[in-house]
């Protein structure tokens, strides 16, 4: 008769604490990376949108975005443009994973960031024109210690 080995079950026991512990590692690397956090200004920005609280969504922009244009006039666009002008209250949206990119220039005219993160974003409506879909590129770059929103005017 074999006797099992206690050496065995050990063994098997620091392979799995080991493997746990990576995941757990690799999951708050993650959680706490820029990319990750840039993409959750994203997801909060077109949540805002969906909900037409353009209010909220204005404040998430970047300082040099809010030059654009005041949050007045902000809201009163993208009210116009997605409920007036498409028939729809409101969309669905996916966003695709993040692309770092270094020395970006929202404009020719503006200075370049850094490091900005370029998501491209989905929404899906359906409208009195039917059903159809937008994709718009999205950049998030640092205002001090907060991830703003930033769009390409090149």
């Amino acid at each position: 008769m074999m006797r099992k080995r206690p050496g065995n079950k050990l063994l098997l026991f620091v392979i799995i604490s080991i493997c746990s512990l990576l995941v757990l590692i690799s999951s708050i690397n993650y959680l706490f990376s820029p990319s990750y956090k840039a993409k959750k200004v994203v997801e909060a920005f077109y949540t805002y949108e969906q909900s037409a609280d353009f209010a909220d969504s204005w404040e998430l922009l970047h300082p040099v975005m809010k030059e654009r244009w005041s949050k007045t006039q902000f809201m009163t666009d993208r009210l116009h443009v997605f409920i007036g002008h498409f028939g729809t209250e409101t969309f669905q949206f996916k966003i695709e994973e993040a692309k770092q990119i270094k020395n970006w220039k929202m404009a020719k005219e503006t200075k370049p960031f850094d490091v900005v993160y370029k998501f491209n974003v989905i929404q899906t409506y359906k409208g009195k024109y039917g059903k159809f879909s937008f994709v718009q590129e999205v950049y998030v770059a640092k205002d001090d210690e907060e991830w703003r929103i930033l769009w390409d005017y090149n």
